[in-house]
């Protein structure tokens, strides 16, 4: 009996993985699902290749496709290994980002930090007021601890010193792109620069409500796009054949490190 996980939900923030577990416990009533974990220690660089190396690692180990999922940064992690290895991805589904797939809510926390006089608590704030749209005092209270813990320990395109742009690009494999329409960090227009580049059967759908973690407030709507979006997959063709999906040789490794120096056209924005 085979039980190796279906989907693979992927998370690198510790601070912020509460806001995926409402969709990944309705997703875990239909599929397998496997939650990916990936964490800095205190004297570890922040570099994303680090991430998609150990992401790699555990794929493999499965020698079968998955379906990827993510949400902000680790929605981009998945669409950058989808490109890298898409004989390994069954499908991708990204929530909450935009076709400029860099542009997260840390890259507009660190454009604010640089251009208004004002300390990190209250850009915190700000962004608080965008995620989430909360005005209550308590509950700000506690937001703002939790998007500290996130900038401090986890993985990030992005510091003071410089953002990061990652440019516009396709994807091979099966494509879910969903958002919130009153989304502020990935709005509608950023979410249908994506139809440029679908090809036929990859699929956006926006939540009428829930900013951008609208997967949390609204998980059974998301799930049900997740789960209608993968079954019309199955009616399809596969196009890949088993033998895509062994694992890795050593020749495969070291070509997918020189792949990983430059995953994608990358500019650095001050």
């Amino acid at each position: 009996m085979n039980l190796a996980p279906e989907v693979l939900y992927l998370n690198t923030s510790k601070a912020l993985r509460r806001f995926d577990r409402p969709l990944q416990n309705y997703l875990a009533k239909q599929k397998r699902v496997a939650r990916w974990d990936f964490s800095l220690e205190p004297d570890e660089p922040n570099s994303i290749d680090t991430a998609l190396t150990l992401l790699h690692e555990y794929i493999v180990q499965h020698n079968q496709p998955i379906h990827l999922v993510g949400h902000g940064i680790n929605g981009l992690l998945g669409l950058i290994y989808a490109r890298h290895y898409p004989e390994l991805v069954k499908s991708l589904t990204l929530l909450a980002v935009g076709v400029n797939p860099a542009q997260d809510w840390k890259f507009q926390y660190y454009v604010a930090r640089n251009l208004l006089p004002y300390s990190r608590e209250m850009v915190l704030a700000q962004m608080v007021h965008r995620l989430f749209g909360c005005t209550d005092r308590q509950m700000l209270k506690g937001l703002i601890e939790i998007l500290a813990r996130d900038i401090d320990d986890s993985l990030s395109l992005h510091s003071l010193v410089q953002q990061t742009y990652i440019e516009p690009a396709s994807v091979t494999v099966p494509l879910l792109v969903c958002g919130s329409r009153d989304d502020l960090i990935v709005d509608s227009d950023a979410l249908h620069g994506w139809l440029q580049y679908f090809k036929e059967g990859d699929r956006l759908w926006e939540c009428a409500k829930g900013q951008h973690f609208f997967h949390y407030f609204e998980p059974q709507l998301v799930g049900r796009q997740l789960i209608l979006f993968w079954r019309t997959l199955m009616n399809c063709t596969d196009r890949r054949s088993p033998l895509q999906a062994e694992i890795a040789t050593s020749n495969d490794i070291n070509k997918a490190k020189q792949l990983e120096a430059n995953p994608l056209k990358v500019s650095k924005a001050l």
